[in-house]
């Protein structure tokens, strides 16, 4: 299967730009988590988008909009973005934290989900389980490690319940593109933390990067988990795992992995990160 890149425009936005709206979902003062209803909505989280994964990161690729300040791709339209506001800033700047969400009828319209992109994600679709694509997680630098992330970990699992969704997975990062200075988290993650053979994605050969760099006995354990980003570390205490290889993506200067969540798996006593109002990851 050849590579599809954001910018292709065989996956053109529709022209219905924007989910059905849908009401605020959680409201605290001064934060409200809701998912964008308008054409303004989307835009504020593509400019937070910009300022994660462009300015901060180094991000770039066919459709990021310097000009604007937007990261953007096609299928922004097809997905649903929880938004995550902090009502105490100025008019404009109020989104603080997002993440998008692809449906497997949704991806249906959009030609595919995103990360088919990097993975073959045949093993996910032929299980026959209600599938939902998690992608462009992002927090703005002043809410990380803290109650901002709890927010939408929340909203998450309230959509995953109310939407019946059994299999959760998406592509996650590393920074930066050298596979030899995340040896010992990527064997880690080999070793440690495959998917189950029926659910294991597998990375495309453009860009397969080896996982199993350093054996498993000389694997120096602690520094390994230490390497792993936040939200990586998240999905794996939930039971989450990861698909066969990496994928170094050069646009957006970050090796991924492909995470697998199967939700009947996750260990009832670990449930309270997941559901509403359990510990932020």
């Amino acid at each position: 299967m050849l590579q599809r890149r954001p910018g292709d425009r065989r996956y053109a936005e529709p022209q219905s730009p924007l989910p059905d709206s849908l009401t605020p979902m959680t409201s605290i003062a001064p934060f409200e988590l809701a998912f964008a209803e308008s054409a303004a909505d989307l835009r504020a989280v593509q400019a937070l988008r910009y300022q994660v994964f462009v300015n901060e990161l180094g991000a770039d690729g066919p459709m990021v909009d310097h000009a604007a300040g937007l990261e953007r791709d096609a299928y922004d339209a097809h997905c649903r973005h929880l938004v995550l506001y902090d009502r105490s800033r100025p008019e404009g700047d109020q989104a603080v934290g997002a993440y998008r969400l692809l449906t497997g009828d949704a991806a249906d319209a959009a030609g595919g989900f995103y990360s088919e992109a990097e993975y073959d994600l045949a093993p996910l679709k032929r299980s026959g389980r209600k599938l939902l694509e998690l992608g462009r997680s992002c927090l703005h630098r002043d809410y990380r490690g803290g109650i901002g992330m709890h927010h939408l970990w929340n909203g998450l699992a309230r959509f995953v319940e109310d939407e019946g969704i059994e299999i959760l997975f998406g592509t996650a990062s590393f920074h930066g593109t050298d596979a030899t200075r995340l040896a010992a988290p990527l064997s880690l993650l080999h070793h440690r933390h495959l998917a189950p053979k029926a659910l294991r994605p597998v990375a495309r050969p453009e860009s397969f990067q080896r996982m199993d760099l350093v054996p498993e006995d000389a694997l120096d354990r602690r520094a390994a988990v230490l390497a792993l980003p936040a939200l990586i570390k998240a999905y794996l205490r939930l039971g989450g795992t990861v698909g066969e290889g990496a994928w170094i993506d050069r646009d957006f200067n970050t090796i991924d992995v492909c995470l697998v969540l199967d939700t009947a798996a996750v260990e009832a006593g670990r449930r309270g990160l997941y559901t509403r109002g359990g510990a932020t990851p």
